[in-house]
């Protein structure tokens, strides 16, 4: 028998799947005088987002002192969002990128809740410009491609007060913090990474850290329909593999405290009738190594602007 388009049985599981995410989303397990769930069922979000990365080492080569610095080329991106009930897809544009000017690759995955969350990003960026500066040659200008650089950053935060802040109301909007409140937070955080140099006999440094920590967010609610968040998430490194090589020959680097991987977040973000507008970033900054030997500095931005109406 068939009802519509789909047959009764294919009905049946549909409007048992929607009751199943029905029941979960409307779950309260927070204090509803700080933090409230929209009122609509769907949300529909657009975003403009721009990010970059940047990766400088110092060092001892040979009795020489040296010194690098290079930056990949900023990335720009239009986005799309359709959510129901906390259930989203997205589908993002590089308009760059259509038009043969941008040839690097990001993947940027993120899920925030009240009690937990995390954030995903591996980037393969070639388009890097920088210099290199040693004891007795001076700056040099490196050219364009010399460098490679594959990066995989995992962050993930537990929030001890998930009743009363809220991560999600200042990034996915999945919630709205109706009071002020702060939280706590244990942090994790990952930073796997392969720096390729195609210079002289060629240079390869391979990194892999992980960190443990803790630190504090805090939700400003100054006004109704307002909200301003900040957070920090210091984490130090208590295991690291890292190794150069160089032409043929290979060296691990020792570990030297203190080495860390630190995740900072910002937002503004402004809710009125079903309607909401914003500014979020994300900043992670990773240091390793010693500069008596090889120190290497890695920073990673994200700025998103982003406007949504909830249906």
């Amino acid at each position: 028998m068939w009802v519509g388009v789909l047959p009764l049985s294919a009905q049946n599981l549909l409007q048992r799947l929607d009751q199943m995410v029905t029941t979960n989303y409307s779950k309260v397990r927070y204090d509803t005088a700080y933090i409230a769930r929209p009122s609509t069922k769907w949300t529909v979000t657009a975003r403009m987002n721009v990010s970059g990365m940047a990766i400088q080492s110092e060092g001892i080569d040979g009795g020489q002192h040296f010194q690098t610095h290079a930056e990949a080329n900023s990335k720009a991106t239009l986005s799309m969002g359709v959510s129901y009930q906390g259930i989203a897809l997205g589908l993002a544009l590089n308009p760059a990128q259509l038009i043969g000017k941008y040839h690097d690759y990001e993947l940027n995955l993120n899920s925030y809740r009240n009690k937990f969350g995390f954030d995903i990003i591996y980037q393969d960026a070639k388009n890097f410009k920088g210099w290199y500066e040693q004891d007795g040659i001076g700056r040099v200008d490196l050219p364009d491609g010399l460098l490679k650089v594959q990066t995989l950053n995992l962050n993930a935060y537990y929030a001890f007060n998930g009743r009363r802040f809220s991560y999600p109301a200042a990034f996915s909007q999945s919630y709205i913090q109706r009071q002020s409140a702060g939280s706590f937070l244990l942090a994790a955080s990952y930073m796997g990474q392969q720096t390729t140099l195609d210079w002289d006999e060629g240079q390869k440094l391979k990194m892999r850290n992980v960190g443990i920590g803790a630190g504090y967010g805090y939700n400003y609610v100054p006004r109704q329909g307002w909200l301003l968040h900040i957070s920090a998430l210091p984490t130090f490194i208590v295991y690291s593999k890292t190794s150069m090589t160089v032409g043929d020959d290979r060296m691990s680097l020792r570990y030297h405290f203190p080495e860390a991987i630190i995740t900072g977040r910002g937002a503004v973000v402004r809710n009125w009738d079903r309607k909401f507008l914003g500014l979020s970033m994300v900043y992670t900054y990773t240091n390793i190594g010693d500069k008596a030997e090889l120190a290497v500095e890695n920073t990673k931005w994200r700025i998103r602007a982003f406007f949504g109406l909830r249906i």
